[in-house]
């Protein structure tokens, strides 16, 4: 990828940009291009802050030195010698375009990576309009100077809810995360993964695969009768990165959340935290794992119960599930693990899903969940009360413990 190539350079540059003649600089630069290849000028003038025409004058000089051309006699100016840059010939130049583009900037204002919307054309002839005379390539680079970047939308929206107490709730699990981790008790992240189809069906991504031959798959995606779809319900530990998955084949209830927390909890939890006595969830609003979910609390009841946990639960607030660290830390890996790979058994899917590892270390197992899961249980105002639950004074249908209930 481009930005670890831009980093390799950069670093190199670091080390030996100091000390290269200006000839020699345009020749390693050259070099450098020439072994990145396709878009490699432009990486290397990004790392090393060569014009582009510099770099290609290097490209030029190897391809004589190759040819046999000798060396003797060339051209070394002195230091500070050479063109200025434009911005020390009109110094108002940076301050305009940065004017320009600062009414469109999106994102966080101290945000260390800024981006504009405006293309490079229509801002060249804007600053024209202001008599600045330049061109689409360097007010790409002085852009770049400005610490903008071209980017695409990201889809993090959920809907119009935006509650008042948004990042509060935020600030308020962040703080709940770090003292339970500065006690070394776990903290864990769960969701439910989007239901998939089990069976010859076409997966979004693609893999290599012998050219002209892809896999073959149903050109419809109507359930199979017999396989059906799957619910993968992940618990990630965010102290360990580390997950468990479990793969239900039922329905996603509250009671198939927790005895997926269980599963966990006597997989690895159990073994990796021997001393916990406390646990933190941090989970979505909504789903069957949601605040208003009456089950899951009954559910969570069942399980303190049988472990002796304190259970903390902390819900992020409406319309908010994909700062859940599940969804990125986790599920995105498994996408991508998967990508191109039709879901054709079960056996398939939970091996994708333990076979998922990053370079930071994530390690995750997984297990097929074929118990049935019923919809739609009520429960009563008296199961609900006689729940062990202490609600948290910040938001307390957000934030609540479940502790042992001794009566039961």
């Amino acid at each position: 990828m481009d930005t670890d190539a831009e980093a390799t350079v950069r670093s190199k540059w670091e080390v030996i940009g100091s000390i290269l003649d200006e000839h020699s600089r345009r020749l390693w630069a050259a070099a450098e291009a020439q072994a990145l290849g396709r878009r490699g000028v432009s990486v290397v003038s990004r790392a090393t802050g060569l014009s582009r025409t510099t770099i290609h004058h290097g490209v030029k000089d190897l391809v004589d030195l190759r040819g046999g051309a000798n060396e003797k006699g060339r051209r070394i100016r002195s230091a500070g010698a050479g063109r200025k840059p434009i911005q020390e010939h009109d110094p108002t130049l940076l301050r305009d375009l940065e004017h320009l583009v600062d009414p469109v900037t999106r994102g966080d204002p101290e945000s260390t990576l800024r981006w504009t919307c405006k293309s490079t054309r229509q801002l060249t002839a804007a600053l024209a309009d202001q008599n600045h005379i330049v061109g689409r390539q360097k007010v790409a680079d002085l852009l770049a100077l400005l610490g903008y970047s071209l980017q695409a939308n990201r889809k993090t929206k959920e809907g119009s809810a935006n509650h008042p107490d948004r990042d509060q709730q935020f600030h308020y699990i962040n703080e709940q995360a770090t003292a339970f981790q500065i006690k070394q008790q776990p903290v864990i992240s769960v969701d439910t993964k989007k239901k998939e189809l089990v069976g010859e069906f076409k997966n979004a991504g693609q893999e290599w695969r012998p050219q002209g031959k892809p896999e073959q798959v149903n050109g419809h995606d109507f359930p199979d009768p017999v396989q059906g779809k799957v619910n993968p319900y992940g618990v990630y530990d965010t102290l360990a990165n580390m997950g468990w998955v479990s793969v239900g084949t039922d329905h996603d209830t509250a009671e198939f959340a927790v005895e997926s927390i269980r599963r966990w909890w006597h997989k690895m939890g159990q073994s990796r935290y021997p001393e916990a006595t406390d646990l933190l969830i941090t989970a979505d609003g909504g789903g069957s794992n949601g605040y208003r979910v009456r089950l899951w609390k009954v559910a969570l009841q069942k399980f303190a119960n049988e472990t002796g946990l304190r259970i903390t639960v902390c819900h992020f607030p409406p319309g908010t599930s994909k700062w859940n660290k599940i969804e990125h830390r986790m599920f995105s890996h498994i996408s991508m693990n998967w990508r191109g790979r039709p879901l054709v058994s079960h056996e398939v899917i939970v091996n994708l899903i333990g076979a998922t590892t990053t370079k930071a270390g994530l390690s995750i197992d997984a297990a097929l969940d074929t118990n049935n899961y019923t919809k739609g249980i009520h429960v009563s105002d008296e199961e609900l009360g006689a729940v062990n639950l202490k609600k948290a004074e910040f938001h307390g249908e957000w934030n609540y413990t479940i502790a042992m209930n001794c009566t039961s």
